[in-house]
Order: structure tokens, then sequence, then C-alpha cells
């Protein structure tokens, strides 16, 4: 794939980043996911490729735009043929409260490189590339706790380890406490808390827990560029997903390893700010219709990570109006 594509995504991400910021803390979920929605369908429509959404918003006749199938990019004759996974607004919840930790997230791979995943839920482990190979989500928490400290060089109590904050954490976080380690909750959004453990910046060594699993192909298409190691495990709740799962040949039982959720190594991933968090500063309003954005954008390929912060004269793109 043509390596400015990567580029070109982070412009995605942005154009998403700074339609849903305009609804930070407004309590409307929704509207601010359908603004994030409108601006990265806008910017697709510039991109040449002729790609194919695996992960998004849902099904056709659920989303309105970006939904799973939906075609997006200029699909010219010669345009590169790719997968794409989305997620305008992951943390809507904290773009409506004006919490941290919102992105706005894409993921590009060659035509069937990326896993179409069911939209259920996913057990998840990931940790950043010193314990990368060293755990396993079939081990007990204790085992993976040990191994990533041992992989850093730290004592257990100098470990941190982050999870979403739902009620059905509370046995992981009491065998981490009694472990003896630190514990850092977030609300939403697990794409952005499972690439925190691969920047030491962040001071978050391994998140474990269950999150969304169109969301862990997107973390695992990020770890991926990163070098960290992720392993997730789909979690049916109703007979209707595990029929669902059957239906699209995904065994239920098997732990899913990186090449099963990400396969080769052209693999592009971009992400933007939405709310300031551990990874991204947020997006940020000035004066004369000015604002700043923060993004990363990564190749695994070369490995190449760029962080990248702009300035949006918003009155000379009109046809890109946030």
């Amino acid at each position: 794939m043509d390596r400015n594509l990567a580029l070109d995504l982070t412009r995605v991400t942005e154009a998403a980043s700074l339609a849903a910021a305009k609804y930070m803390g407004r309590g409307d979920k929704i509207a601010a996911d359908q603004a994030g929605v409108d601006g990265m369908r806008k910017m697709f429509d510039t991109l040449d490729i002729d790609g194919v959404v695996v992960i998004g918003e849902g099904e056709m006749d659920e989303a309105p735009m970006l939904y799973i199938g939906e075609k997006v990019g200029k699909r010219e004759a010669n345009s590169t043929k790719v997968d794409i996974a989305v997620d305008p607004v992951e943390g809507t919840n904290s773009v409506a409260k004006g919490l941290p930790n919102a992105i706005a997230v894409v993921a590009m791979a060659p035509k069937g490189c990326l896993l179409n995943a069911p939209d259920m839920y996913m057990d998840k482990i990931a940790v950043g590339p010193k314990a990368a190979g060293k755990v396993n989500i079939d081990a007990p928490i204790h085992e993976n706790l040990r191994a990533t400290a041992e992989a850093l060089n730290k004592s257990i109590e100098d470990l941190t380890v982050t999870l979403l904050d739902r009620p059905r954490h509370q046995e992981i976080i009491r065998q981490c406490r009694e472990a003896g380690t630190r514990i850092k909750l977030f609300s939403d959004g697990d794409v952005a808390a499972a690439l925190a453990t691969c920047f030491d910046y962040t001071g978050v060594d391994i998140m474990l827990g269950i999150g969304g699993a169109p969301e862990g192909v997107i973390a695992a298409a990020g770890m991926k560029c990163l070098g960290g190691g992720f392993q997730g495990r789909l979690v049916p709740y109703e007979e209707a997903e595990r029929e669902r799962c059957i239906k699209m040949g995904v065994d239920v039982n098997k732990i899913l390893y990186m090449e099963d959720l990400v396969k080769g190594n052209e693999v592009y991933f971009a992400a933007t700010g939405i709310s300031d968090g551990e990874l991204l500063k947020g997006v940020t309003f000035r004066s004369n219709n000015v604002a700043t954005t923060h993004s990363v954008v990564m190749r695994s390929e070369t490995g190449t990570i760029r962080f990248i912060e702009a300035l949006h004269k918003l009155n000379q793109k009109p046809k890109y109006a946030y």
C-alpha cells in the first residue's frame, strides 16, 4: 500500500474528531457520534482507495453511514483495495459527559486482512512490546501480572493495571488488589487503553477485562504497529450471539491471537484525540474559528510512529465545515 495513505488516514480521524468535539459535555452522545461519522465519511471520499468497512457503526439497516459492508474512497480502477475498521467516536459517553480519553480511530489493511468481528463482547489482554509473548489470556491473573512485572523490570507493587470500570470486572479488581498492583479504571474506550500499554509515559503496563469485540480488532491493529501483545476471546452472552459466530465461522472458544485479528504486516492505524487522555490531547477550539488536534499515525511494515499536532483554520475548509 502507498505509505502516504497513512497520513491520509490522519485527515480522516482529524475530521471526525473536530466534528464530534463540538458536542463535548453537551449530554448528547448520539449527536456526537453522528457528527463524528459524518466528518469521517466526508474525508474518506477524498482518499484514493477502494475500501470496504468491515468494522463500523453497525449493520446496513442499523447505521446510515459507515455501516459494515459500506464501500468508501474514490474507488477508481487503480485504487488500492483495503479493509477498513472505524470507530468515529470511541467513548461517546466520555464526549457527552466531558470526560477524558475519547478518540476518533481508523485501522486499514489489505483486503481480507482484518477480522470481521461480530458486534459483541471480547475478553482481552494487552501489554507493551517488552511483555509481548510473556502473557496468556488463559493464565491466572497473578501469573500474567508477575510475567509483565518481570518483563518490565518492575515490582508487582509498581505495576499499573487498567480496565473498564464495570461491575463485571470486580473479581479481576479483587485479584489485582490482592496481588498488590496499582489499578487505573477508565469509564469508556478500551482502544486507547490498550495502546497506552505501549508507551512508557502513560504509566499503564497491562490492560485486562471484557470490552467490545470490534474495538478489540482495532486495538490489535494499533498494537501490531507498536509491537505490543494482544489476545482476545469472544464472549457471547446470548444464544443469538453464539449462533451469529457460528454463521460467520468464528470459534467462540478459540484464543484470537494478533494474526487472527489482523493478518500480515501492511497495517495502518490512525487516531486523533477528541478529549484529553493519557495517549492524546483533545481538540482545542481557539479564537477566529481555529482549532488544534493531536494525532498518532502508525505503519506496521516500518514500525514508524508519528505524533502530529495540527492547527486547523476552519474558515478555510468550507467543504468540510465542522
